[in-house]
C-alpha cells in the first residue's frame, strides 16, 4: 500500500556514544514488525550495527537506513490502513570520529530523536549533535533512556537538557520510580499510568496513577498545559479562563510548537528493558514533520546562477541529493539519496548537475541496514539508494536534465590526524590504490596524500579510532596486507599578513612551440577555519577564461603540498587580478605552474606559521584524584576552562593540543586506578607556540633527510 507524504516521517536517531541509540532503534524495529527478534548490542546481534567492527566493539560506525511502518497505539481499536505511518529511520554513530555520518544524515532528515543516558544527562557529544541539528533546523524530540540504571535521575537529566541545550524541553511522560524501582510511565497528556507487559513489553496496560506519584504528575501536567497554552492564542484564552483543554487541541498546538522549534517533547524509559519505546513512535507520528512541512529547499541554477525553490511534489521535476556512498558486495556502489522533488524511476537518465554529467539509474532500492529491497521508483520525500551511477559523490545533486539545479553541498570537518601506511607486497600495492579511492568516495573526512619529500602514503582522519577502523576494513574486506606507522598530528600552515602584486611566471623555449604563463596575485589571511577562497578579477581578456581554472588548480596544489614544513596551507584568500598570455605558447600546464609559483612566492613574503589542532576534553574522575589529573592536563599544555560535579564525580573541561594527547587513556587509567573516563573532540586550529613549531619543522626536515638516504 502506498502511504501519502503527510503520513511519512524521515527521522534520525542521534546521541552521545553509549546513550542507548542503537538499542532504542532495535526496539523500534521490533515493535513496528520490521524485526521478529530483538537484536542486542552486548550480544552482537543488532540489525542496524551490521558491520563486524560495529558488533565487536559495540559501537555504531556507519549510519544505517531502514524503512518501517507504525499505527499509533491510540488507534489500537482501529487498525485501519489509513492510520498507518511510514517511518524512514537513520541510526547514526555516537562517536565523534564518525561525525561525518551524523552531519550528512541530518542534512537529509526532517526530524530527529535525541537519546540521553538518564545517569549522565547531557554529555559533550550530545551538545555537538544538538548543534548540528540546530544548523540544519531539524525539529526533534528527546528520549531520556536507561531510567532503570543505578544513578538514573530523570529530573537532573531534564534540567541538564534545559540548561545546556534548550529551555523549551517539556516532558510528555515521567517515570514511575527510578533505578531498580522503575516500573512504568505516566502519560502527562492523558494523565494515565502505562505499564509494559508481555515478553518484550509489547502489551501496554493502562491503569490509574499510583497515589505516591499523583502530586508529581500534577505538577508536570500543569507545567505542560501552561507551556502548550503559550503556543496558541485560543488555548491561552481557554487556559486563563480555567477551561479544560481538549487533548486533540493540545496535540495540534504541540505539533505547531515542535515545527517552529518552540517546543521539544521529552519522553523517558528504558529501551533495554522494553519500556517506553512505543510512546516515542507515537511522538514521531504526532509531532515530527512530514516532508511537506519542512522548509522549502533552495537551489541554484548552474547556468544562470538564479535561485530556484524546490517543493516536495512527486509530480514536479526530479531533484535529489546524494548523501552517502557505500560499497556493496553484490551491486558495487550504492548511492544513498534523498528525493526532494519529482519521481526517480529505475532505468531513467538523470543529470548530475554538480559535475554536469548525465548518468543512468539501473536499479532503485529501499534499504534495511545492509539488506535491500528493489523497487520501481522513489518519490519526493523518500530516502533510498540507487545503483549504476559512476560519477556521483557525496553532496552531489541529481536532477531532471530539463531542470538543472544545484543544492547546497554538505560541509564536513577537516581531518586532524595522519598515519603512514605501506603495502607489504606488489600485489597489495595495486589493491591499495583501488581501496583508498573507494574509501575516499565513501567517507568525506578520510583523505589520502603522498608526502612529496619521502614518497610515503599518508592517510588522514578524525581520530585514532577512525583510522583504526579504516585500516581494519582494508585488511578484512579487501585482504590488503599493510604496515602502519604511529598516528601523527595533522598540522596546517597559514599566512600572517596580506601581500600584493606577486608575480608568477613560467616561460620555456625549447625550439618549436614553447610554454608561457604569467599571473599576478594578491593574498591575504582569512579567519581561522575558513579554508581557501579564490577570486578572479581578470578583466578584458588579459588572461583568457580557459586558463583561470588551471591557475586556481596550480594554486591549490601548491597549498596542499605546503611550504614551511610540507603541511597543507589554509585560511587564505587569493585574488588573481593581472598577468599576460602568448597567442601560441600559452597552455593549461604553463598557467597551472605559474599559479603555483606565484602562490609559493606570495606565501613566503606573507609570513608563514604552523597551526596545531586543539581538542575539547572532558575528563570525569572521582574527587580524590582531582589534583593528579589537573596537574597532568596542565603538563600537556592544557587550559582548564571549567570544573563541576556530576553525580559524585568531578568533571574537568579543558582545551588541549592533540599532539599532547596520545596515550592519554593509559595515563588516566593509571592516575585514577582505572576509574576515570574522558571524551575528546576536535575544537579548532590555533598557532603552535614558537618553540614547538620550530621542533616540528626541524623534526620534519630531519625525517625527510633520513628517508631520502
Amino acid at each position: 500500500m502506498s502511504i501519502p507524504l503527510k503520513r511519512t516521517r524521515n527521522i534520525g536517531i542521534i546521541a552521545h556514544i553509549d546513550a542507548g541509540k542503537t538499542t532504542t532503534t532495535e526496539r523500534i524495529l521490533f515493535y513496528t514488525g520490521k524485526s521478529y527478534k530483538i537484536g542486542e548490542v552486548h550480544e552482537g546481534t543488532t540489525v542496524m550495527d551490521w558491520m563486524p567492527q560495529e558488533r565487536e566493539r559495540g559501537i555504531t560506525i556507519t549510519a544505517a537506513a531502514t524503512t518501517t511502518f507504525w499505527i499509533p497505539t491510540y488507534f489500537k481499536e482501529n487498525q485501519d490502513e489509513n492510520n498507518r505511518y511510514r517511518i524512514n529511520i537513520i541510526d547514526t554513530p555516537g562517536h565523534i570520529d564518525f561525525t561525518a555520518e551524523v552531519e550528512r544524515s541530518l542534512r537529509v532528515l526532517d526530524g530527529a530523536v535525541m537519546v540521553f543516558d538518564a545517569v549522565q544527562g547531557v554529555e559533550p557529544q550530545s551538545e555537538t549533535v544538538w548543534r548540528q541539528a540546530d544548523k540544519y533546523k531539524v525539529p526533534r524530540l528527546c528520549f531520556i533512556n536507561k531510567i532503570d540504571r543505578i544513578g538514573a535521575n530523570f529530573a537532573e537529566s531534564l534540567l541538564s537538557i534545559r540548561e545546556k541545550l534548550n529551555k523549551n524541553a517539556i516532558p510528555l511522560a515521567i517515570p514511575i520510580g527510578q533505578e531498580s524501582q522503575f516500573s512504568g510511565l505516566i502519560d502527562l497528556l492523558t494523565m494515565q499510568a502505562l505499564y509494559f507487559e508481555g515478553k518484550h513489553g509489547e502489551k501496554i496496560v493502562i491503569k490509574e496513577i499510583p497515589d505516591e506519584f499523583k502530586q508529581e504528575a500534577h505538577k508536570y501536567h500543569e507545567e505542560l498545559i501552561e507551556k502548550v497554552a503559550e503556543l496558541d492564542d485560543e488555548l491561552t484564552q481557554d487556559y486563563l479562563e480555567g477551561k479544560k483543554i481538549d487533548i486533540n487541541k493540545l496535540k495540534l498546538a504541540i505539533r505547531k510548537g515542535v515545527l517552529e522549534y518552540k517546543f521539544i517533547p521529552v519522553y523517558c524509559g528504558s529501551a533495554l528493558k522494553n519500556k517506553g519505546v512505543q510512546l516515542i513512535l507515537d511522538g514521531i507520528c504526532d509531532y515530527l514533520p512530514n516532508p511537506l512541512e519542512t522548509p522549502l529547499v533552495k537551489g541554484i541554477d548552474p547556468k544562470t546562477n538564479q535561485e530556484k525553490i524546490i517543493s516536495a511534489d512527486p509530480q514536479g521535476p526530479l531533484v535529489a541529493l546524494v548523501f552517502k556512498l557505500a560499497a556493496d558486495p553484490f551491486f558495487g556502489q550504492l548511492i544513498y539519496i534523498r528525493i526532494y522533488s519529482g519521481t526517480l524511476k529505475s532505468g531513467s537518465y538523470i543529470l548530475n548537475s554538480t559535475r554536469d554529467k548525465q548518468e543512468r539509474i539501473s536499479k532503485v532500492v529501499l534499504m534495511h541496514a545492509n539488506h535491500r529491497e528493489e523497487v520501481k521508483q522513489l518519490i519526493a520525500g523518500e530516502i533510498g539508494a540507487v545503483i549504476g551511477l559512476k560519477e556521483s559523490k557525496t553532496g552531489d545533486t541529481l536532477c531532471d536534465p530539463s531542470f538543472p539545479v544545484v543544492l547546497e553541498q554538505i560541509k564536513f570537518p577537516e581531518p586532524v590526524i595522519d598515519m603512514k601506511i605501506e603495502p607489504e607486497t606488489k600485489d597489495d600495492e595495486e589493491k591499495l590504490a583501488f581501496v583508498l579511492r573507494k574509501f575516499q568516495d565513501e567517507d568525506p573526512t578520510f583523505k589520502v596524500k603522498i608526502d612529496k619529500d619521502t614518497g610515503d602514503t599518508l592517510i588522514s582522519g578524525m581520530g585514532e579510532l577512525h583510522l583504526d577502523i579504516i585500516t581494519d576494513r582494508m585488511k578484512r574486506e579487501y585482504n590488503v596486507k599493510l604496515k602502519t606507522g604511529r598516528p601523527q598530528v595533522a598540522y596546517k600552515e597559514t599566512i600572517v599578513k596580506p601581500v600584493k602584486n606577486i608575480e608568477g611566471k613560467y616561460i620555456r623555449q625549447s625550439g618549436g612551440r614553447g610554454q608561457y604563463g604569467h599571473v599576478i596575485i594578491d593574498i591575504e589571511p582569512l579567519e581561522r577555519g575558513k579554508g581557501f577562497e579564490f577570486v578572479n578579477k581578470i578583466k578584458g581578456g588579459i588572461i583568457p577564461d580557459e586558463y583561470i581554472g588551471p591557475i586556481e588548480k596550480g594554486i591549490k596544489e601548491a597549498m596542499e603540498k605546503g611550504i614551511l614544513a610540507s603541511y597543507e596551507l589554509t585560511d587564505l584568500k587569493v585574488t588573481l587580478h593581472d598577468g599576460s598570455y602568448h597567442e601560441v605558447d600559452s597552455s593549461d600546464i604553463a598557467f597551472k605552474i605559474a599559479g603555483s609559483i606565484a602562490l609559493i612566492e606570495a606565501a613566503k613574503k606573507a609570513g608563514l606559521i604552523l597551526l596545531e589542532p586543539i581538542m575539547k576534553l572532558e575528563t570525569v574522575i572521582p574527587a580524590q584524584f582531582f589534583g593528579k589529573v589537573t596537574g597532568d592536563i596542565n603538563s600537556r599544555r592544557g587550559r582548564i576552562e571549567n570544573m563541576h560535579e556530576r553525580y559524585n564525580m568531578k568533571v574537568i573541561d579543558a582545551k588541549v593540543p592533540l599532539a599532547e594527547m596520545f596515550g592519554y587513556a593509559t595515563s588516566l587509567r593509571t592516575l585514577t586506578e582505572g576509574r576515570g573516563s574522558f571524551y575528546m573532540e576536535f575544537d579548532h586550529y590555533e598557532p603552535a607556540p614558537n618553540n614547538i613549531a620550530q621542533q616540528i619543522i626541524e623534526g620534519k626536515s630531519v625525517s625527510q633527510t633520513t628517508n631520502k638516504k
